[in-house]
């Protein structure tokens, strides 16, 4: 792991395209904002652990494509509205 010492309004950049910056720094936790091309998926790490257990689960599933297909549309118009 990489360790750097950032001030408030200063970042790192992590390859081509990706900036972390240091937004403000409170008694409990720092807010970093983070620029990075759209193909970049950026989650926190909680999010990130959730989605992989979601797709580790989705690729042992012997779930038919028809019903998955039904899933998947029936959660889009739940979101739509």
């Amino acid at each position: 792991m990489l360790v750097v010492t950032r001030k408030r309004n200063e970042a790192i950049i992590i390859g081509e395209g990706i900036e972390v910056r240091v937004l403000r720094i409170g008694r409990d936790g720092v807010r970093i904002g983070i620029t990075a091309p759209p193909h970049v998926p950026v989650n926190r790490a909680e999010i990130y652990d959730l989605i992989r257990a979601e797709n580790l689960e989705a690729s042992h599933s012997q779930a038919p494509a028809g019903a998955l297909a039904s899933h998947l549309r029936q959660r889009a118009a739940t979101a739509e509205g």
